[in-house]
């Protein structure tokens, strides 16, 4: 009977501790998708420069890297601040340049919708669900490194078809690290909402990312 007590009674404050990273991780993840937004807005109206890809990944590993060795700590918000507003940054050149093209808007605008669809509707099938994704680890990580070595190569090399493969790839790969940051949060597997947040925020700037690309190839084709 004790036995049985001791173990509801760890149960529940599991579930406590779940629902606590949570609710920080999608507070969190509000915050700096607003903060990102607003720093791609002034970075797109004033028509500021895209640092460029050396720039650019010196910038996100490195804020990564603070991010993730403060993540215990104050500082660690800090850091994702920093890490989301520089990716917003980032960012408002891209979308000056597909607002630049016909139905540019339109684009801009399905990619954006496409998005959040998508993260809503893993999400909630992971929550409702609760089906444990824990086994995709290897494969997402395996699968972004291959996407992305292959994009450096179309990025340094111009090559057209393998630039829209690998959106294609990461359209796909994102999605499935939405499934699995949420399932680990909802079965323990990722107890601090500021690296849960980190990881859910880069899927949601990479899918939009890709999708925009993808989109403007199709306007582009017509």
């Amino acid at each position: 009977m004790e036995t049985l007590r001791q173990h509801s009674y760890t149960s529940q404050v599991s579930a406590i501790e779940t629902n606590k990273v949570l609710r920080n991780t999608y507070t969190l993840l509000a915050m700096t998708l607003a903060f990102s937004a607003v720093t791609a807005t002034v970075s797109s109206s004033l028509n500021l420069p895209h640092p460029g890809i050396l720039l650019t990944l010196l910038g996100y590993f490195g804020l990564l890297f603070f991010t993730t060795k403060f993540r215990n700590s104050g500082l660690g918000l800090v850091g994702v601040f920093a890490l989301t507003g520089f990716m917003g940054y980032t960012l408002g050149p891209i979308i000056n340049r597909y607002l630049s093209m016909p139905n540019g808007g339109e684009i801009v605008t399905l990619a954006m919708a496409g998005t959040a669809s998508i993260f809503f509707a893993l999400s909630a099938y992971a929550l409702i669900k609760k089906t444990n994704f824990s086994f995709m680890g290897s494969f997402l990580t395996v699968g972004i490194l291959v996407a992305f070595l292959a994009g450096l190569g179309a990025f340094f090399f111009e090559i057209a078809a393998l630039s829209l493969a690998v959106s294609a790839m990461f359209v796909l790969l994102m999605s499935g690290m939405i499934l699995w940051q949420t399932s680990e949060i909802v079965h323990g597997g990722e107890t601090n909402y500021i690296m849960a947040t980190v990881s859910l925020f880069v899927s949601i700037f990479n899918l939009f990312t890709s999708l925009l690309q993808l989109l403007g190839f199709m306007n582009s084709d017509d």
